[in-house]
């Protein structure tokens, strides 16, 4: 072998070792998200972003890739390299309910994805538009029997929370709306502002502030009894729906093969800004609050349980 062959092959093991012997982080990892800005996984995400950046070391950079009820965004995120700079926010919608209701998804959330953690929680709201003229529940049930077929509600799209949300309200309450899905919760919430629907089961970071500002109504909150992160607002069983609850976390995940300390890493990450109160501060003023995992794989995906029978959208 040649001097000059025996130095090229030193230079590349070296080389080799080198990037070896990089620890993680050590470039910006992409936090991708599968709804445009200003919608709940949008908000928890940015609320993440800045202690996430000074607990690994590294600029989190939120990608927004919208669309399909953000199965474009899961399965980017499936087939992305397994090397921790590509992580996935996601709900139960996303993981669990969109591949079943689309069989030909380019991915298997459970064979394809690795969880690192659960990050929030938060019950949803049923907002109005003001110009339905209803204050309650139990006026929107009467309106929508009298009108049946006649009341659009919005949604993040189809098998999205706020979908299932309706659909076990109209199922429940033996009504009967027209689904309209939207690429995001965002412009669901927007829609109903202008009127071209009339009500959706949104997420407190999208549309709280047009209640506070006495835009949308809201009726209710898809938890049993009135929650301290929505005051004022009651309770499905309290505004006169008893059996209804649906709870909606959002949680963190990479691909799979993602090597195990990486894993790790995001997991100990994560954890450090689960505990910080600015963190939960943050989510707190939309609504939402903290909620992480015991360990690394931990938030398992619990879906809304859905009857079995009733008008369907």
């Amino acid at each position: 072998m040649t001097f000059s062959r025996l130095l090229a092959l030193c230079l590349l093991a070296a080389t080799a070792l080198q990037g070896e012997a990089q620890p993680y982080p050590s470039r910006p990892i992409r936090l991708v998200v599968g709804f445009p800005p200003g919608g709940a996984a949008d908000t928890v995400s940015r609320a993440f972003q800045e202690p996430l950046t000074r607990a690994l070391g590294q600029p989190i950079v939120v990608e927004n890739r919208p669309g399909a009820g953000s199965s474009i965004a899961a399965e980017h995120v499936a087939k992305a390299a397994p090397d921790g700079y590509t992580v996935l926010i996601a709900s139960p919608s996303s993981i669990l309910v969109n591949p079943i209701i689309t069989p030909k998804a380019g991915f298997a959330p459970q064979k394809d994805l690795i969880p690192i953690s659960k990050v929030s929680s938060s019950p949803l709201i049923l907002a109005v538009n003001p110009g339905v003229g209803v204050d309650s529940v139990k006026e929107l049930i009467e309106h929508a029997k009298k009108h049946p077929g006649k009341l659009n509600f919005a949604s993040s799209g189809n098998g999205s929370a706020p979908h299932l949300a309706a659909v076990l309200f109209q199922r429940l309450s033996g009504v009967e709306m027209v689904h309209v899905p939207y690429k995001g919760g965002a412009p669901a919430v927007q829609s109903v502002l202008a009127g071209d629907t009339q009500l959706a089961f949104a997420t407190p970071p999208s549309v709280l502030p047009l209640v506070q500002a006495g835009r949308l109504r809201a009726l209710a909150t898809t938890s049993r009894a009135a929650t301290p992160l929505i005051p004022g607002v009651p309770g499905m069983g309290e505004a006169g729906l008893p059996g209804y609850e649906i709870s909606f976390w959002y949680g963190f995940f990479v691909p799979a093969g993602t090597p195990r300390e990486v894993v790790r890493r995001l997991f100990d990450a994560t954890s450090l800004a689960l505990k910080l109160p600015e963190t939960a501060r943050m989510l707190a003023r939309e609504g939402t609050e903290t909620s992480g995992s015991a360990t690394p794989g931990s938030s398992e995906a619990s879906s809304p349980r859905i009857p079995s029978s009733g008008p369907a959208s």
